[in-house]
């Protein structure tokens, strides 16, 4: 036995909202369980509680998500879906960025410096009943595609990053975050953080080549 945590079946949701009046729904209740979250701790979670605070059935809850797990599970997901889609509209597809601004507006996001999503160390200490090592690395190749897509649009960049420094700059940007997380640093060290972590980035990408 290998000792490791798999998370039970009932802690995967059991489908996506597809449509406008589903996806609000499923919206509600996110941000319902973030609120419950917050104010009573996991322990005292239950996803009865939700339904009933988001207003909506327990039956419609149960039809996405069969245990709280699940619901963590799915909101995980929607925070990082969240940021990807946040780093596509702001660094990748305006037209007249300069590469070090791109860089700049990624850091700042990845870093938390313009939270998308309620992200807090409690969710790493549950990662364990959530998130198996194919989940993980399935994330960890969405935010790589994510910096490949910023990099392409860095059209001025001299020299385009192998995935080997990209993959490095990611483990630095977003595992620096999760440490920080996890040290409670305050606003203003997490901004510090963040303006070091740009600077690295570009002193590097600037030493492509030479």
């Amino acid at each position: 036995m290998s000792g490791k945590l798999t998370p039970a079946p009932r802690s995967k949701p059991l489908k996506r909202p597809t449509q406008a009046r589903a996806r609000f729904t499923v919206q509600a209740i996110f941000d319902t369980y973030v609120r419950i979250w917050q104010r009573d701790g996991w322990a005292r979670l239950t996803t009865r509680a939700v339904a009933l605070e988001a207003g909506v059935a327990v039956g419609t809850l149960y039809d996405y998500f069969p245990s709280k797990e699940a619901l963590h599970s799915a909101y995980v997901r929607h925070c990082i879906e969240t940021l990807i889609q946040a780093v596509q509209e702001q660094v990748v597809q305006p037209a007249d960025l300069a590469w070090p601004q791109r860089i700049h507006l990624l850091v700042q996001l990845l870093g938390g410096m313009h939270d998308l999503s309620w992200f807090h160390p409690d969710m790493m200490e549950l990662e364990p009943l959530v998130a198996e090592h194919k989940h993980q690395q399935r994330a960890c190749a969405e935010f790589l595609a994510m910096w490949r897509r910023v990099f392409d649009a860095c059209t001025d960049l001299p020299q385009q990053p192998d995935d080997s420094l990209i993959e490095a700059l990611h483990l630095a940007v977003w595992g620096g975050r999760r440490y920080a997380m996890q040290l409670h640093l305050d606003e203003r060290r997490m901004q510090h953080w963040a303006r070091e972590m740009e600077l690295l980035c570009v002193a590097r990408l600037r030493g492509l080549g030479i």
